[in-house]
């Protein structure tokens, strides 16, 4: 049996994706009025809003054959449902840190007004 080190736990914790790392790095990228939602949307006080958001954002992604809806809205009802379902995280940890690997280097660097 190999032993492991605390610092190499530590290293992996590190290395592997996180729901809340994932979710604070892509808030950042958002204008500030949608990041100001999203901050509000995960705080354990509003989970009597992020239920019925979520749900309907599921529901909006099944229905993505119908103009407006669209299959984004899956995953985002997913993220959502995920802040109070423990198990879901880490899936959706490595959704959101493999997007964020594809996202355009172009688009992630902050506007500076320029």
């Amino acid at each position: 049996m190999a032993r492991v080190s605390i610092l190499e736990g530590a290293q992996s914790d590190m290395t592997r994706p996180d729901l809340n790392r994932e979710l604070d790095r892509w808030q950042h990228r958002l204008p500030p009025r949608f990041a100001g939602a999203l901050r509000w949307i995960r705080r354990p006080s509003s989970a009597w809003a992020r239920w019925p958001i979520a749900i309907l954002l599921v529901l909006g992604g099944f229905l993505s054959f119908l103009p407006v809806l669209g299959l984004w809205m899956l995953p985002l009802g997913l993220v959502l449902i995920a802040q109070d379902i423990p198990i879901l995280q880490p899936p959706l940890a490595r959704l959101l840190a493999w997007a964020d690997a594809k996202w355009p280097a172009k688009q992630k660097a902050p506007d500076t007004g320029g």
